[in-house]
């Protein structure tokens, strides 16, 4: 499904990250500064101070106009109170948000469930909704969501989290096939385990691939469009646990 949008530019001069606190969001910004020399960054997330030391090193090291938003992406979710976000232009929109949340809770407690899917979809949606208008669609620009490997098969160890990423995939998904012939690019990133403090002690390290590797990848071909497994060898991985036996992936 990977395609290159061949009339998008790919210099980025401006960026908006929602989930800016998370190891990777740091990381593409810094590349960003660095290799594409962006001068505009626009930061959501839950915790804002979790940002300064980002913040600091694209003010001072690369003279780069930073601001940033509070975002709770369970309010986001909250129907009963809700409101359309407002989202400007930006050359890029990355969303790397999510958590996998408590999954022991999960199981036995709703308002957990349901907060794992806010903050990997239900919370998401309406972003998305507000970047991806038609006015915006019909102009160069770039989105890159991050779901997740979980997303492929339904494991007892997260089923919670699986489920709420293979939803944003599946949004992803109809918004790339609503964009195909458009000059605005939608790219699904379906990674495995980045090196950060939500995988630690969770996942082998040979499993793990750097922050910083896995934004120069995506840098390296910043007008992709469509599904890409990140290391590519997850889709290898993947494909094995789709035919696993029950009696296997139960223990997973």
């Amino acid at each position: 499904m990977t395609q290159l949008n061949k009339n998008s530019v790919s210099t980025i001069k401006s960026a908006f990250i929602l989930g800016s606190s998370s190891t990777v969001a740091k990381a593409i910004c810094l590349e960003l500064a660095k290799k594409h020399k962006c001068k505009r960054f626009h930061l959501l997330s839950r915790n804002p101070q979790n940002n300064q030391e980002l913040i600091d090193k694209l003010n001072n090291k690369y003279s780069a106009l930073v601001t940033q938003e509070k975002v709770n992406l369970i309010d986001s979710a909250n129907i009963g109170d809700f409101s359309t976000p407002t989202v400007e232009n930006f050359d890029l929109y990355i969303i790397t948000a999510g958590s996998l949340g408590q999954a022991e809770l999960a199981r036995e407690n709703s308002k957990n469930a349901l907060e794992i899917t806010a903050a990997n979809y239900s919370g998401i949606v309406p972003w998305i909704t507000a970047i991806a208008s038609q006015e915006r669609i019909s102009k160069q620009g770039m989105l890159w969501v991050f779901s997740s490997v979980a997303a492929d098969k339904g494991r007892p160890s997260n089923y919670h989290y699986g489920a709420a990423k293979a939803a944003l995939t599946t949004l992803c998904e109809g918004l790339f096939l609503r964009c195909v012939g458009k000059p605005f690019s939608v790219r699904i990133i379906k990674a495995g385990y980045i090196t950060s403090p939500m995988t630690i002690g969770t996942a082998p390290d040979l499993l793990c691939i750097d922050a910083i590797k896995v934004a120069k990848i995506l840098l390296r071909k910043p007008n992709r469009r469509g599904i890409e497994y990140l290391p590519w060898w997850w889709r290898l991985i993947m494909l094995f646990v789709k035919i696993m036996p029950n009696s296997l992936l139960s223990k997973l």
